[in-house]
């Protein structure tokens, strides 16, 4: 029995990481989180999965979201696995293998894999600090009090325009959106526009995995100028209610725990909030 990083199974990964969004599941990777990649084209996508295989069944699933930043998922069965968590650990501490790059370079990885403790005693450190928040949906969601649109081809740009201006930084474009819609996730996803008297004020993008599973918000911006009126608040509500309507079970969102007002926009809507996951990282 072999288990060898893989590159490229693009169709593969998005199916295994579907499987693994239960709810008594550690929050991981989603399917959505490969979605949203996506808007860099299937071509930068499929080069940016990787996969682990055993007996022909994919185990764990990763995606560089970055040059040097892999994001991992592994099979709710597989978490303390040892004989995959010492070949993870073997294929992230070497270069060569095509997993991670030399220098300093940092691992996402789900609570409890075994993963975590080899990388530790090895000398990984930890890292960046995320909230994850659920929110069930076995009840109708509250009323957001604001129009939503959801948003197809026309409205790309306007969508577009508020993600771009949500976030410093953000290169994202219209045609970026096009790329992403083109995505196989899509076919689980809608684009949410949020209204205030006329003016599209926030987005929101959220990701099925297939009725009976987690959900994901990703991602979530209000534009600057209508900040503060409750639009993150109605946005989220919005994101809710649609994976409720495409038969997701719950819905997750994360963000950087320093977002303190993030986490306190979605605690605002709902949404309970999770223990912290911390990132891994590595200086050399």
């Amino acid at each position: 029995m072999t288990i060898e990083p893989a590159a490229g199974d693009l169709a593969g990964a998005v199916a295994a990481l579907r499987e693994w969004q239960r709810d008594d599941a550690p929050v991981q990777l989603h399917p959505g989180d490969v979605g949203w990649f996506w808007r860099s084209g299937a071509e930068a996508t499929a080069a940016a999965v990787r996969t682990w295989c055993r007996d022909g069944r994919i185990v764990t699933a990763g995606l560089l979201d970055g040059p040097d930043l892999l994001r991992l998922a592994v099979a709710p069965g597989a978490l303390r696995d040892e004989e995959l968590a010492r070949q993870l650990a073997g294929d992230l501490a070497d270069p060569a293998r095509g997993v991670l790059p030399p220098g300093k370079v940092f691992l996402e990885a789900p609570p409890g894999a075994l993963v975590r403790d080899l990388l530790a005693e090895d000398g990984w450190r930890a890292g960046e600090a995320w909230t994850p928040l659920v929110y069930a949906l076995t009840e109708p969601v509250a009323d957001p009090g604001l129009r939503i649109e959801v948003t197809g081809p026309e409205q790309a740009p306007a969508w577009s325009a508020v993600l771009r201006a949500s976030f410093d930084g953000s290169t994202f474009t219209e045609q970026r959106w096009h790329a992403m819609a083109a995505g196989a996730p899509f076919a689980d996803a809608r684009c949410l526009l949020a209204y205030d008297r006329g003016t599209a004020v926030a987005a929101v993008a959220v990701w099925s995995a297939g009725p009976g599973r987690r959900g994901l918000l990703e991602p979530v911006g209000v534009h600057p100028g209508h900040r503060r009126h409750g639009h993150g608040r109605a946005i989220t509500l919005a994101a809710a209610a649609a994976l409720r309507e495409l038969g997701s079970s719950s819905a997750l969102v994360s963000t950087p725990s320093t977002n303190v007002a993030a986490v306190a926009t979605y605690r605002s809507a709902g949404f309970r909030q999770l223990p912290e996951r911390l990132d891994l990282y590595r200086d050399t």
